[in-house]
């Protein structure tokens, strides 16, 4: 039976107005009715986290760790249904699924223990002669109501890079979900008001994208944290006023394999990294330099080893990658991939479509100013290119408007170094795809791909400002 779902507003479940249908896009399943905040609803959520500030802010790291702790230990307990959830309204494969669950236990794991390390610093100010009696130190404080935007490729673990560091400094937040996956950040708020954080502490409102803009305009808010793509990113960066703003954006990430690179181990790791929950990740692998004296060698690896990835029903064990999110995804990716055929581009395998499936799909001969290249596919399409010199091979990966993460498959400790020192990303990962990430990381990308950084004690110092305290004797 199709269940009608609730706001969580204040520590209560508040029924709404308007509703919309949440779809299975596997297989059109209705899931249920998602609540859509009306502005009322939404103004009553940003006073309720302003007011619930005034308490959290005073919360001891005791109490915010032992909060934390028991959300963890809610999300263990919630195992199969938040990965069933998960499966169901976004289509992720339910092997992902079940790993995005435990990566928010470790999440919230991490936040309780950042909880309790969140001091300050002595330094020195008798450093002039009329200084010479002064000493100081700096202690760090929440910020206050954080407006949190997430994405439906990772619906409950990157609400987790949110809300938790949230939480450990003692700030509110209002949440708005994905439209497309919103109903696992309602069963998170679940989770929260059974763990006793206090109400008002987090508040969790599906809204319409107007309403969501009115947000992030609002000065109440003292920080956005914006998780999606760079264009609405950037956009809502331009309208968000004073108050401080966290982007994790996407990217079009580039792996650069040499001479040297175990050719077997790349073709695995590189077409896990490409092709894992349809290349629905921001990270996702999508530009592949191999050096031109193993190029064939490394393709037809590379090939085999991706049309051994099983595609369909995302509830089976074993599928590496199902749907797309919706028809209108399908189509973009669909058409990218029609219009680098229409120019010259070559493909190695895939390309076909069956409803919001799309075949894992390789290309070379790819022209540099097509779609399919230079933006963010976020979807199961990755280039390959043959490289002569090594240098070459990073200035390609270079040569993007973005820069989240790269992968570099070397055993050559003078190209490991120079790929360290001269990539322009976030992250380098050397011996694996840059699909990399592990939840404490300090993790973001520069130029298009973001601004800040998550990861608890970075997103921690993020959400929090410094007070200055100084002493004359």
């Amino acid at each position: 039976m199709p269940e009608k779902k609730r706001l969580f507003i204040n520590g209560e479940w508040r029924e709404t107005e308007e509703y919309e249908e949440n779809i299975n896009p596997y297989n059109g399943e209705l899931i249920g009715y998602i609540p859509i905040a009306s502005e009322r609803d939404v103004e009553d959520a940003i006073q309720a986290a302003v007011k619930a500030f005034e308490k959290t802010r005073w919360l001891s790291a005791y109490d915010k760790s032992k909060i934390l702790e028991r959300i963890r230990d809610g999300i263990e307990k919630r195992k199969k249904e938040l990965t069933e959830m998960i499966v169901r309204e976004s289509g992720k494969p339910y092997q992902y699924a079940l790993g995005e669950v435990n990566r928010a236990v470790v999440t919230f794991t991490f936040a309780a223990e950042e909880a309790k390390r969140i001091g300050g610093e002595v330094f020195p100010v008798d450093i002039q002669e009329n200084t010479k009696n002064y000493r100081a130190f700096y202690k760090r404080f929440p910020l206050g109501p954080i407006l949190a935007i997430t994405p439906y490729n990772f619906p409950l673990n990157l609400v987790a890079h949110k809300v938790a560091p949230a939480i450990a400094a003692g700030n509110t937040v209002v949440l708005k979900p994905p439209p497309q996956a919103p109903f696992t950040s309602l069963i998170l708020a679940e989770i929260i008001e059974e763990a006793g954080a206090p109400p008002g502490m987090v508040n969790v409102v599906p809204t319409t994208v107007e309403r969501a803009e009115k947000m992030v305009r609002d000065e109440r808010f003292k920080l956005l944290s914006f998780t999606g793509s760079p264009r609405v990113g950037w956009y809502l960066k331009s309208i968000a006023g004073k108050k401080k703003v966290l982007l994790e954006l996407g990217g079009n990430a580039g792996a650069v394999v040499d001479e040297s690179a175990d050719l077997d181990f790349a073709a695995w790791r590189l077409a896990i990294g490409g092709f894992a929950n349809a290349g629905q990740v921001c990270i996702a692998v999508q530009r592949i330099y191999v050096h031109s004296r193993i190029y064939d060698q490394f393709l037809e690896k590379f090939k085999r080893e991706v049309e051994k990835l099983k595609v369909g029903d995302p509830m089976d064990p074993d599928t590496v990658f199902g749907p797309l999110i919706d028809e209108k995804s399908a189509d973009k990716v669909e058409r990218w991939i029609k219009d680098a055929i229409d120019n010259g581009a070559i493909i190695i395998t895939g390309a076909k479509r069956h409803g919001n499936i799309i075949e894992a799909t390789i290309i070379s001969d790819v022209r540099k100013d097509l779609p399919v290249y230079c933006e963010e596919v976020f979807g199961p399409v990755v280039i390959t290119e043959p490289f002569d010199r090594f240098e070459e091979a990073i200035d390609k990966v270079n040569d993007s408007q973005y820069g989240l993460q790269a992968g570099v498959f070397t055993n050559n400790l003078k190209n490991t170094f120079y790929a360290i020192e001269h990539l322009d990303v976030g992250g380098v990962i050397i011996n694996d795809y840059p699909t990399f990430r592990v939840d404490n990381m300090p993790y973001g990308g520069i130029k298009d791909s973001g601004l800040g950084r998550e990861g608890l004690k970075y997103a921690i110092e993020e959400m929090t400002e410094i007070k200055n305290v100084v002493f004359r004797f």
